[in-house]
């Protein structure tokens, strides 16, 4: 789930259509056993590096752009055509793009002159920036659903908390867990639930938070400390990991069943999911005898390395896959490391 673009007004009207109609066409990509098309998204310059953070029905990506943890990094929109900037706030010299919904709504963050606020994108107005709580002066926007509501973070001098923007702007504190200072909202379903991260009088706990029930503890998997969420799909599947003294592992949770483990690859010790579809796959990364590897999970084959679904002639590996969209279409990146200074490339993989 997560967000997108238009170029300009014809060429784009019949990019979607085109796409539309090959996507209708695909089959929901349950069939794990043939190889994925791989598009490498090019970055914006040669030398810079890639991330992927959100891709919507129509294999349109966001991310960013630029040097690790540099000032050049900006917010980007890959089609099937090219790469587009979406620049910053006024003053800015930083952005990055989270998620984008299928009527090519992308929001993310950059900075202004004096302080980080998060943004809404489209193709017709630029990058507007969203409101705070008040008394805050910091914010960042990471997920958004197909009615256009926002989730994300408000932050200031009484800490940060998880935040929900209305399609109209108006913001809403969703709070915190019970005795926790701290929440984060990372994702909304086309239904209104959210999830995301909150401290708590236990530890640090994945949140579910819906309109009628607030903000509800999803636990972590037996023996461990903490978890976090990171996506949900319409059915309120929730994705995300879970660590303790064993290792990190990569969690699936539904109402019926808590929280499930999807354990690691052959070899591992260490996953975290990432993304999952309404179709119940999901992606992430895990450690494997090999190195680190993205994976695909579904109910039936459980977890695979991606990278044993893709052409081996392309010489390719893919460290972490980030999301997956309805089509099965794959957002991930090769490269690694984040403690050094280590160049990701972008991947968009297509279900044959």
């Amino acid at each position: 789930m997560r967000g997108r673009h238009t170029f300009r007004a014809s060429l784009a009207l019949a990019a979607v259509f085109t796409l539309l109609a090959v996507a209708l066409a695909r089959p929901a990509a349950s069939q794990v056993n043939t190889l994925y098309d791989v598009a490498a998204l090019a970055p914006l310059t040669k030398d810079s590096t890639s991330f992927v953070r959100g891709i919507n029905f129509f294999g349109q990506v966001v991310g960013c752009s630029g040097y690790i943890n540099g000032s050049d990094n900006r917010a980007v929109l890959w089609t099937t055509l090219a790469i587009q900037n979406l620049g910053t706030l006024p003053a800015g010299d930083y952005s990055a793009a989270f998620g984008i919904n299928d009527s090519g709504l992308v929001v993310g963050t950059s900075n202004t002159a004096t302080v980080v606020r998060a943004f809404r994108w489209k193709s017709a107005s630029g990058m507007q920036v969203l409101g705070t709580l008040p008394g805050d002066n910091g914010s960042e926007a990471i997920g958004v659903n197909n009615a256009g509501a926002i989730v994300g973070t408000s932050s200031g001098p009484n800490g940060i908390r998880a935040v929900l923007w209305s399609i109209t702007g108006a913001i809403q504190n969703l709070g915190a867990l019970p005795g926790g200072n701290y929440s984060k909202a990372v994702a909304i379903n086309e239904t209104g639930k959210v999830v995301g991260t909150s401290t708590s009088s236990v530890g640090t706990r994945a949140f579910l938070w819906t309109d009628s029930g607030g903000m509800r503890d999803l636990g972590t998997l037996p023996g461990h400390t903490t978890s976090e969420a990171v996506n949900i799909n319409n059915s309120g599947q929730v994705v995300g990991y879970s660590s303790g003294p064993s290792g990190t592992r990569g969690f699936l949770w539904t109402s019926s069943g808590g929280m499930r483990d999807l354990g690691t690859l052959p070899g591992g010790n260490y996953s975290r999911a990432f993304g999952i579809n309404n179709a119940g796959q999901v992606v992430g990364t895990a450690e494997s005898s090999a190195g680190t590897r993205a994976f695909l999970w579904t109910s039936t084959s459980g977890m695979l390395d991606l990278n044993a679904l893709i052409p081996a002639s392309l010489g390719l590996v893919l460290s972490e896959a980030h999301v997956i969209n309805e089509v099965g279409q794959i957002a991930a990146l090769s490269g690694g490391g984040h403690e050094v200074e280590h160049y990701y490339r972008a991947f968009r993989l297509t279900p044959p």
